[in-house]
């Protein structure tokens, strides 16, 4: 029975990770399908092209808890850390791809940071900061994210964590952020990448 139940639970975490509170959001507020605006992605950065300010709190704040909540939750029904981490890396998978949206989703910037105030209040709370310091200097959110999650291993290793689900967890959220940032990344290079708020 208990296989079965944690193989629920973390289908359930995927399932909450892959609401995609931006698509609602945006057709609630600004009567948008945030798919067919800028990037077309259902995150925040591109709610807030495509339907205010708002709108792209809304949606910031939804995404992250619905990366917070199943963690929270998994520590209270599950011992040790690994389903913990695993419910974390759910979420982040639902998000970025989505069943209710084709698996296409998200870039998970803000369902991350979710899991990982969750598993490391403190680290998140770090890496938080350092992405309001960077979108304040240079003002882009990708690169803010790339900035932000590149935190958050170099914290958990330097921390000695004695968790490894938690420093798989730390690296495997790393990785994820850049992977979906990819295209971002080509474009902060070529100088074409838009800034926070810019239409494209």
């Amino acid at each position: 029975m208990e296989p079965l139940l944690t193989a629920g639970y973390l289908l359930a975490s995927y399932l909450i990770g892959g609401i995609p509170f931006g698509l609602f959001i945006g057709r609630a507020v600004g009567g948008i399908d945030v798919r067919t605006v800028g990037s077309g992605n259902i995150g925040a950065t591109n709610v807030l092209r495509a339907a205010g300010k708002s709108a792209a709190i809304l949606t910031l704040i939804a995404d992250c808890v619905k990366g917070l909540l199943p963690v929270l939750i998994a520590a209270r029904l599950f011992p040790g850390d690994v389903i913990v981490a695993l419910s974390g890396a759910a979420a982040i998978l639902g998000h970025n791809f989505p069943v209710f949206l084709g698996f296409k989703g998200g870039k998970g910037v803000a369902t991350s940071f979710g899991v990982v105030l969750a598993v490391m209040p403190w680290t998140g709370l770090v890496c938080l900061l350092a992405w309001i310091a960077a979108a304040a200097l240079w003002r882009y959110s990708s690169l803010s994210a790339l900035v932000a999650f590149a935190l958050y291993p170099v914290i958990t290793f330097a921390m000695r964590s004695d968790s490894q689900a938690f420093s798989l967890l730390s690296l495997f959220v790393f990785g994820m952020i850049y992977v979906r940032h990819r295209e971002n990344i080509k474009r902060l290079l070529a100088g074409t990448e838009p800034k926070i708020g810019q239409k494209r």
